[in-house]
């Protein structure tokens, strides 16, 4: 068995590529690191170059189309930050792909990690996420907001 370290790479379909490289880049905050017009795709550092990457194809030059989840790591102060950068932005933090809007990172007692969750412009369900130093608690189910999860690790 080969001991997998991590994911490198993902790939996404887009309606328009464009539009999705201003998002990935401006938005996320994703570094752009190659384009290829031809093929109607585009590629993106993450975490720095050659960490990880994202692969966007316009759905002209993929063949199939599909609706995805993608959850980047980051500290949790960007976590909290988020959801601010994202209303800012005209995009709206969810708990949850489909999940309500929220005011708050919500939390995972069982992992646990702090999550704000949104949509990309063609609805692929994004995450930003932060793994929390407190002990798991997989006797609490569900989710609560951030702010009630630190009620009960003070």
């Amino acid at each position: 068995m080969i001991p997998v370290v991590g994911l490198y790479e993902t790939h996404l379909t887009v309606s328009d590529l464009e539009r999705s490289i201003n998002f990935y880049q401006n938005i996320v905050g994703l570094e752009l690191a190659h384009t290829i017009p031809e093929r109607h795709a585009a590629f993106f550092w993450i975490g720095g170059k050659e960490r990880s990457m994202l692969g966007i194809w316009s759905i002209h030059s993929s063949p199939i189309r599909l609706r995805l989840h993608l959850a980047f790591s980051v500290g949790l102060d960007d976590v909290i930050r988020s959801v601010e950068v994202l209303r800012s932005n005209h995009v709206t933090p969810r708990a949850g792909g489909d999940g309500p809007e929220i005011g708050e990172p919500i939390v995972f007692p069982w992992m646990p990690a702090a999550s704000v969750y949104f949509n990309d412009p063609d609805g692929h369900s994004l995450e930003y996420i932060s793994i929390l130093p407190d002990a798991s608690r997989p006797d609490i189910t569900g989710t609560m907001k951030l702010s009630e999860w630190r009620q009960i690790h003070r």
